[in-house]
């Protein structure tokens, strides 16, 4: 007789209405009629990001007291299920843009295009979300690289969906390339870590670290490097961040939009993880390596969104420049700095989200890819979309309309209480610098000479649609970014509970 383990069907739940309702997305692209496709696809993508977060909540309410399950391969607890909600989260906005966005619709003349491959698109939408949900909780070696190929085979497919596109080609290829190094780094990392522990388990390392005496063996060392460098691919970490500009840029903006926020959740929260469960005694190493790529991405973001003009490059770098902000609560490795990150995620995910969003309804407009010249005038011909724009932006400058300034605040705080108040010194600066380019955009819509008007192309097909899912989902991802400020309390709580759950 085969023993197999007991399954908490339960505690996977969210992943199995995402991979369920993945399955149901892709059979309409061979039983539903096309006329049809696009809204059943669509709703069904809804109806499975909606279930995944009313699962993930209940899941948080009654998590408080974590555990593993699946033979102790998968966490169930409350830092799992938060982060859950976020991807979900950003899940259902991204699929309110895709439905009236959906990658290959770059003007309003292609309107009467054909639905092709939208039903695949809302399929891999929903499959990639659910190799996030299950790589967050991951806990053990295997899983973590297994679901680190599950959703990122998803979005290499999604980066190059628009075939007709030679930079959307580009971009799928390119992060295939790149993403294929990165995973090949976590891969050989954790069979360095396995060699030297003979265990897989994020616990087990932690205790043959401790009892063996490995902290400073050398097949551990240098395999939490690799796993840090392959971590490091995904959440645009520099020097691991050469794909992501051409990326961001190159692909589809509705998957951009997707990518930008969800794929660094995913992966600054699993490594956050990673490193306080399984390599506590190496603290005095990860955390200063991570402490080392948060300057460097501080550095190379902001020093390159300067000299941009595409709008999309300019996130990207801007991405990097965040993912370094975030990092130094990371580097702390302590319970303020769980906290930090779990809070600072929200907001940012809501302005990366709604930031890309706002690019694509200005693309479609135009039906090329938006420069700073090409954003003159929209504040005031969009003025919904103009101030929200300009509310993200400012998020992420950190200034005090929206929940970025407290998210600032909150990792400089645990890298102050860490002792290491020359990163804090190094994030301010980051900061003021970053105010260049973030102002820049704002200036751009609202502050352009007349005369600059006639430099961009003129709007195709006629006045703008009315694109109103488009402005529910930016609408949402003002109000998780702006009220983020106001319900600090209430986040906060959240973040500190789902800390809880981690070994600080």
């Amino acid at each position: 007789m085969i023993n197999t383990p007991s399954i908490d069907w339960f505690g996977l739940s969210p992943i199995l209405a995402l991979v369920g309702t993945a399955f149901l997305a892709l059979l309409c692209a061979v039983v539903v009629p096309r006329a049809g496709r696009r809204l059943a696809a669509a709703s069904i993508s809804a109806v499975g990001f909606v279930a995944g977060i009313v699962l993930s909540i209940w899941l948080y309410v009654d998590s408080a007291n974590g555990h593993t399950i699946v033979a102790g391969a998968f966490y169930r607890d409350r830092w799992t299920a938060l982060s859950q909600v976020i991807l979900c989260g950003i899940g259902l906005v991204t699929t309110l843009l895709a439905f009236e966005h959906v990658p290959g619709w770059r003007t309003y003349a292609d309107l009467a295009r054909r639905d092709d491959h939208v039903a695949e698109f809302f399929a891999l939408l929903l499959a990639s979300g659910a190799g996030m949900a299950f790589f967050v909780g991951a806990a053990n070696l295997m899983v973590l690289f297994l679901a680190l190929e599950w959703f990122s085979i998803a979005l290499y497919v999604m980066c190059a969906i628009d075939y007709e596109l030679e930079g959307s080609l580009e971009a799928g290829l390119k992060y295939l390339v790149v993403g294929s190094f990165g995973a090949g780094a976590l891969l050989f990392g954790s069979a360095l870590v396995y060699g030297a522990t003979g265990k897989i388990s994020f616990d087990g390392i932690a205790s043959a670290i401790g009892s063996q005496g490995l902290t400073g063996d050398t097949f551990v060392v240098t395999g939490i490097a690799l796993m840090i460098a392959g971590l490091g691919f995904k959440m645009s970490a520099a020097p691991f961040h050469m794909w992501t500009p051409d990326v961001y840029e190159g692909a589809p903006t509705t998957v951009t939009a997707w990518m930008g926020s969800a794929t660094k959740v995913a992966a600054l929260l699993l490594t956050f993880r990673v490193m306080t469960t399984a390599f506590p005694q190496n603290q005095h190493l990860w955390g200063w390596a991570f402490a080392i790529i948060a300057t460097v991405s501080l550095a190379i973001g902001n020093f390159a969104a300067l000299v941009q003009r595409n709008v999309k490059r300019i996130l990207a770098y801007s991405a990097i420049a965040q993912a370094g902000f975030m990092l130094i609560g990371l580097s702390a490795g302590s319970a303020l700095g769980g906290r930090a990150l779990m809070y600072y995620l929200i907001p940012y995910s809501a302005a990366a989200f709604g930031s890309f969003a706002v690019v694509a309804a200005r693309e479609r407009e135009l039906g090329v890819p938006v420069t700073l010249e090409h954003l003159a005038g929209f504040g005031w011909e969009r003025p919904f979309l103009g101030v929200a724009m300009w509310f993200f932006v400012f998020g992420f400058a950190g200034l005090p309309l929206g929940g970025g300034f407290v998210g600032k605040f909150y990792v400089f705080a645990a890298a102050y209480q860490h002792g290491w108040v020359w990163l804090v010194i190094v994030g301010v600066l980051a900061t003021l610098i970053s105010l260049y380019y973030y102002l820049a955009i704002v200036r751009a819509m609202y502050m352009r000479p007349t005369a600059e008007l006639g430099l961009r192309p003129a709007v195709t097909g006629g006045a703008p649609a009315k694109e109103t899912l488009l402005h529910v989902a930016v609408g949402a991802a003002l109000v998780v970014s702006v009220g983020s400020l106001f319900a600090v309390q209430p986040l906060i709580d959240l973040a500190r509970d789902a800390a809880s759950a981690l070994p600080l």
